[in-house]
């Protein structure tokens, strides 16, 4: 039996876009931009669920950090710390940190809890919240687009190819993700 990577791709795209762009996404949203540049997702669409879902997903996780973030900061030493240090950040550049906090690697989800639980207002926090997510998604999906077109003009036309290492990053992508929220749900 052939899996027809192509079809999943057209029919689940755009909902794996928004998912895992809620969540963290950076993974599967350049691997939606190296579809796009395939020609299976279309890139403007792309690049607007994926901010739309990542400004969703950075608010309710401050809000998260709003109501319980403090309980979390007990329960969590490792968070506590990157708490201390990220609080002195926010109350000097909390624009910045709310912009950029997305493009951290491992501070996708904990930094909006942890910006949660500082004095930052949220309406402040929704409006810089959106600077991101606006500047992220096409950052990101243009870098896969971007890696699609590297590929072409280096190797030239392998669509197949392309596709089954597509499915194959998503699939460890998937398994990473899992694997970290099984992690994080031990130490919980």
């Amino acid at each position: 039996m052939t899996i027809d990577f192509a079809h999943l791709i057209e029919v689940y795209g755009y909902a794996a876009v928004a998912v895992f762009c809620f969540l963290e996404g950076e993974t599967v949203l350049a691997l939606a931009g190296l579809a796009a540049h395939q020609g299976h997702l279309d890139l403007p669409r792309v690049i607007a669920i994926a901010a739309v879902a990542g400004w969703l997903g950075d608010q309710a996780f401050f809000w998260i950090g709003r109501r319980h973030g403090r309980r979390l900061l007990q329960r969590s030493s490792s968070l506590a710390s990157a708490a201390a240090r990220l609080q002195r950040l926010i109350e000097r550049y909390h624009q910045g940190v709310i912009v950029l906090v997305r493009f951290a690697y491992g501070l996708r989800i904990a930094g909006p809890v942890l910006i949660g639980t500082a004095r930052v207002s949220p309406r402040r926090f929704a409006f810089y919240n959106a600077i991101g997510a606006a500047l992220w998604a096409p950052i990101v999906a243009g870098a896969g687009w971007l890696f699609g077109a590297a590929i072409d003009r280096v190797l030239g036309t392998l669509h197949d190819a392309e596709l089954v290492a597509a499915g194959a990053l998503l699939g460890a992508a998937l398994l990473a993700s899992v694997t970290r929220f099984a992690r994080a749900r031990r130490k919980g």
